[in-house]
């Protein structure tokens, strides 16, 4: 996607821009994601100055979101997948301890207050494809059920939507227009009203492929608390996506 800009006061606001089909026209919705990029989505046909007219319309408040956004990301802390390490999985930390696997063993595993590691070698690069692969396969299981226990009771769900697991560093799930439900493995280390959010809100879609008043009506019936969790999500965002913290490697 093209990157556009507007200026506000000394600062710059860069920001993409998503077409959405089925956007009620002249509705125009800015979003600042957890890792302070800004995504517009428009109806087809705007202009990019009614884009722009339209960011810089709400310009103070993308602008604090980002500097939030800054702030949280200064104060994360570069894995090194080392004995010692916190590791999340389902809000609750766990130490993480590596072990030379025998014989070519590897895998991982959740003892006590651990996450054991057993690799054959202890590199951080074969760490956390250990891990990772850990994490996949819990979030299959887990995200599955949690998924299947929400949908229950929805009238519009009649069949449990079929859903696959992909790494992304700025989303945690996306519904497609066939009902599909994409997720984050990297969300099995959340909270867990937090998984419970991000699924309602794939489930939701699946009534409402949109993001328009009707999409947010219906959320809150079906989860009063959405916006306690999803601000606690966005908070844990860069501790659970492990990204690059910018300014290091």
């Amino acid at each position: 996607m093209i990157e556009h800009s507007v200026v506000y006061g000394d600062e710059r606001i860069r920001f993409t821009v998503r077409t959405q089909a089925r956007r009620v026209p002249h509705r125009i919705a800015i979003h600042v994601e957890p890792d302070g990029c800004v995504q517009v989505d428009a109806p087809p046909g705007a202009s990019i100055e009614q884009v722009k007219a339209a960011v810089m319309k709400r310009a103070r408040w993308v602008s604090g979101h980002v500097e939030a956004a800054r702030l949280r990301r200064a104060q994360v802390v570069p894995r090194e997948y080392v004995s010692g390490e916190s590791l999340l999985y389902l809000g609750r930390r766990y130490c993480l301890k590596v072990r030379s696997g025998r014989d070519g063993e590897q895998g991982a595993f959740m003892h006590g207050p651990f996450i054991e590691v057993h690799a054959a070698g202890r590199d951080p690069e074969t760490v956390r494809g250990v891990l990772e692969a850990w994490y996949r396969a819990s979030a299959r299981t887990v995200l599955g059920e949690r998924l299947a226990a929400l949908a229950a009771p929805m009238q519009w769900v009649r069949q449990l939507p079929p859903i696959r697991l992909q790494t992304m560093s700025r989303q945690w799930g996306s519904c497609s227009p066939s009902g599909r439900i994409t997720l984050n493995p990297a969300l099995v280390k959340a909270p867990r009203e937090c998984v419970d959010y991000v699924l309602m809100h794939e489930l939701v879609h699946l009534r409402h492929h949109d993001h328009s008043k009707r999409f947010y009506q219906a959320l809150g019936r079906a989860m009063p608390n959405w916006q306690c969790a999803k601000s606690r999500l966005d908070d844990l965002a860069d501790q659970l996506l492990d990204r690059p913290v910018q300014g290091r490697p």
